[in-house]
Order: structure tokens, then C-alpha cells, then sequence
């Protein structure tokens, strides 16, 4: 049963940025937000979440890194209330920057989580910074990326800030129904002798992709200009 739980893992996560190269701005979200009402706004924010492989592919490794509840919940929060202000600060005040280079910082974190969880710093003899502030500051970053996927979008501005912060609720929603099963799934893992093997496969899994997506982000970049 865990090798075939395993096995549906690691085909999810291998597969997950591959179809999240689509993740973005489309023509039917736009449609949807241009139907009127906050609704759309939620629903939009909940499917980009649902769809941002490099978001959820950091919170796996945010996750898989923690033991209780309680740290999952303080660490979740963190990165929660980090997002939250640049996603509606930035989008708010009209801040903005190239998608492609945003993502790109966003693929580091990624492969910053890996490395860190494979006790990376440890093997290079160089004290890794505190976690719970590296998780906040990428908080900012990813929601940073957001805002610049919002600001994409051709947002009337009659109940700009309401439809903000609606795009906001649908991605706290998006993100807790994503957590759901990422956490169950890790919790069940750990009760098994193989987990040690499924841990570093995954956050080894995690570096590559992370270092693929960065790759990936630069070169979207070049072809772009």
C-alpha cells in the first residue's frame, strides 16, 4: 500500500510543474472575472492556487520538514500572513515586476527547501538561516508572484480593494485544500520504514525542480525580450 501511495506521490509532483506551465493568466479566467461580483475573484484565486506548482511544491517541502501539527500550523500561518501583504499591498499600490523573473526567485525557493531539508547547509559546513524567518520572507516572494498574476488580469477598479482581497480568500481556500491531502499524505508516510528513502527522493525531487523551473523562468525571460 505505501509503495503504491509512493508511487502516485512521485508521479504527482514529477508531472505537477509540467501542466502548471499553463499556470497563469487565461482568456476564460478573464471572461469569468468580467461576469461581475466578488465571486469570480475567489474562484479565480482558489484554482491559481490549486494550479501553482511552484507554490505547493514549497509548501511540500515546508511541511515534509515539520513533525506536529502545531509547527505545521505556525509555519503555515507565517508564510500565510507573508503573502498576504505583498499579494494585496503590491497589487493595491500598483507595484509590479516582470512574471518571469518573479517566478524564478519563487523556483529558488523551492530549491532552497529541498537542500535545507537534506540538511544542505549542515554538509557545507555553513549555519542554515532560521527557518520560520526564511518561510515568512518567501511568503512575501511567492505573494509577490500573485500580485503580478492579479495585476495581469483587467480588473475594473469599482471595488478594487474588495476584489483584492477576494482574490485572496479563494487562494487561503486554494492553499488549505491543497494542504489537506499533502499533509495527510506525508503524516501516513512517516509511519512506515520506507519513509526515511521517500523523503530524501522528494526533496531531491524538490532541488531538481526547483533548479528546472529556474531554468525554465530565465529562459521564458530571454525569449520574452
Amino acid at each position: 500500500m505505501f509503495l503504491k501511495l509512493k508511487r502516485v506521490v512521485l508521479f504527482v509532483l514529477l508531472f505537477a510543474p509540467i501542466l502548471g506551465f499553463a499556470h497563469g493568466v487565461s482568456s476564460a479566467d478573464q471572461e469569468l472575472l468580467n461576469t461581475g461580483g466578488l465571486w469570480p475573484y475567489i474562484r479565480v484565486g482558489a484554482t491559481h492556487m490549486l494550479t501553482g506548482y511552484d507554490h505547493l511544491l514549497f509548501l511540500a517541502g515546508v511541511v515534509f520538514y515539520l513533525h506536529s501539527f502545531k509547527d505545521i500550523l505556525k509555519f503555515i500561518t507565517v508564510f500565510t500572513i507573508g503573502h498576504c501583504i505583498t499579494l494585496i499591498g503590491a497589487t493595491y499600490a500598483g507595484i509590479t515586476a516582470n512574471e518571469h523573473l518573479v517566478d524564478a526567485v519563487i523556483a529558488l525557493s523551492v530549491l532552497y527547501k529541498g537542500f535545507e531539508n537534506l540538511n544542505g547547509f549542515e554538509k557545507v559546513n555553513v549555519k542554515a538561516p532560521n527557518l520560520l524567518f526564511m518561510v515568512g520572507l518567501f511568503g512575501l516572494i511567492h505573494g509577490f508572484g500573485l500580485s503580478t498574476r492579479l495585476q495581469s488580469f483587467d480588473i475594473e477598479q469599482d471595488q478594487f480593494l474588495e476584489k483584492i482581497i477576494s482574490f485572496n480568500i479563494g487562494v487561503e481556500v486554494g492553499q488549505v485544500l491543497a494542504l489537506i491531502p499533502i499533509v495527510l499524505i506525508i503524516t501516513f508516510s512517516r509511519k512506515h520504514k520506507q519513509f526515511p528513502a521517500f523523503y530524501r527522493a522528494v526533496n531531491w525531487y524538490l532541488i531538481l525542480a526547483g533548479i528546472s523551473l529556474f531554468a525554465y523562468q530565465l529562459y521564458s525571460y530571454t525569449i520574452a525580450h
